[in-house]
């Protein structure tokens, strides 16, 4: 069974499938194209498959002609009938796994999108789930699922973890250049996904089994998630001391060895470092354990929203007026620069408790003309033009994402008061006294 797929493979004839036409499904097809595949990609959301089949993309750094010349050319084609399911030789699962108000992991995508493969899963066909999530969810979610109507892993269809690396805006690694781990639970089944993805990406890291790779991913995250709190709680602390963290970051960067830089900010966004901690805490207490050190740094993260707001109010009250009425310019919605993703983005906590508090809030995101609708958020909003009237209008501008085109030191000479939440205004000299770093 498993040679006939691994010809096709080789041969470039077989049609592999992408559930989830988002930040890490589309990139992903883009590769499997550009190595000569066919790609058949599967949303729920028909206004994106529409787009996507009229040529037309909704992600910033994936470009329209892109799309609009793979589908021209017959190489991709979107759908949202999981009927079509039962069509591609290899399907890869790239939906989302959110928390719940809980924090536990909602497997409600990754379930419903096992099951819809499930009714329509046949002999020879590879599944390989990219979503991040708790070690053991491939072997203990998606594997009875997809053996629920006789068939069986290993030796009627083949199931792999292969975890997403994606990150938008970055340009010195692509998601063709991004080593890419892969494990499973079977010799063929990591054979036969090692050697797909290994026509399309440069490098694949074989692993032992699903778990580790899972685990690989939660690791990477939750390094970052640590080291990130770890910094954001000496910003607090040496505010209070009168020091400039990002001047101590600086000095501590000069040693060659045994230092990496992490910067503290408003909050933590994107898709992966506020998540997929919490997946491993959840999983760890079905072990009897509990991971205070992840727990901690989270708790860390998820104030820091909080103590912007906080900053911000001392800072109006040395200009006399209060949070409540005041007019507010929050810059950068997007999680971090040069990038239209808003996935977490601490800037939506950020305008959702600046209302609570009674102010007036408006943003400005040159990447972002317009909110939409998201799973716990519907800000409802529209970019706001910057310009030397505007500016002054506003009590407070406050720098959420530090987008390279702002000119900030046009904004710091035309606006009454500055909250810094990623020391953008460093290079400012004149007008420092409005800027407060937060």
């Amino acid at each position: 069974m498993h040679a006939k797929l691994e010809k096709r493979i080789d041969a470039k004839t077989a049609l592999v499938g992408v559930v989830g036409l988002g930040y890490v499904g589309l990139p992903l097809i883009r590769e499997f194209c550009r190595a000569g595949y066919k790609c058949l990609g599967f949303d729920v959301d028909p206004a994106k498959v529409k787009a996507l089949n009229a040529g037309k993309s909704y992600i910033e750094h994936i470009p329209s002609k892109m799309i609009r010349d793979l589908v021209k050319a017959g190489q991709f084609q979107a759908t949202d009938d999981m009927k079509l399911l039962s069509r591609p030789d290899a399907i890869i699962i790239c939906v989302p796994t959110p928390l719940s108000k809980s924090r536990d992991p909602d497997m409600k995508y990754v379930v419903g999108t096992a099951e819809a493969i499930a009714r329509r899963l046949r002999k020879g066909q590879l599944v390989v789930l990219e979503s991040t999530t708790y070690p053991g969810t491939t072997d203990e979610v998606v594997k009875p699922i997809l053996e629920s109507r006789g068939l069986k892993r290993g030796k009627d269809f083949f199931l792999a973890f292969s975890p997403e690396r994606e990150d938008p805006g970055r340009e010195n690694y692509t998601t063709a250049s991004i080593p890419k781990v892969v494990g499973a639970d079977d010799k063929t089944s990591l054979d036969l996904a090692c050697r797909l993805y290994g026509e399309a990406i440069e490098t694949v890291v074989p692993v032992s089994s699903c778990a580790v790779a899972e685990s690989s991913k939660l690791l990477e995250n939750i390094y970052r998630s640590v080291n990130i709190a770890m910094v954001n709680e000496l910003k607090m602390l040496f505010d209070r001391m009168g020091i400039d963290v990002w001047e101590v970051i600086g000095a501590a960067s000069t040693k060659p060895f045994g230092f990496q830089p992490f910067y503290p900010g408003p909050g933590l966004g994107g898709h992966c470092i506020p998540i997929d901690p919490f997946y491993l805490t959840w999983r760890a207490r079905h072990f009897e354990m509990t991971t205070r050190f992840i727990e901690l740094a989270g708790e860390i993260n998820t104030n820091m929203p909080r103590y912007v707001i906080m900053r911000m109010m001392e800072a109006l009250n040395e200009h006399g007026k209060t949070l409540k009425g005041s007019k507010i310019l929050v810059l950068g919605l997007a999680y971090k620069k040069d990038v239209d993703d808003l996935r977490e983005s601490p800037s939506i906590i950020i305008i959702e408790m600046l209302r609570d508090h009674g102010a007036k809030v408006d943003y400005n995101d040159p990447h972002i003309a317009r909110t939409h609708k998201q799973r716990e958020h519907d800000l409802r909003m529209r970019s706001k033009p910057l310009t030397e009237k505007s500016l002054a209008r506003y009590d407070a501008v406050v720098i959420c994402t530090d987008h390279s085109s702002y000119d900030y030191g046009w904004i710091v000479r035309h606006a009454k008061l500055v909250i810094d939440t990623r020391n953008a205004t460093a290079k400012v000299k004149v007008g420092r006294k409005k800027i407060v770093k937060a």
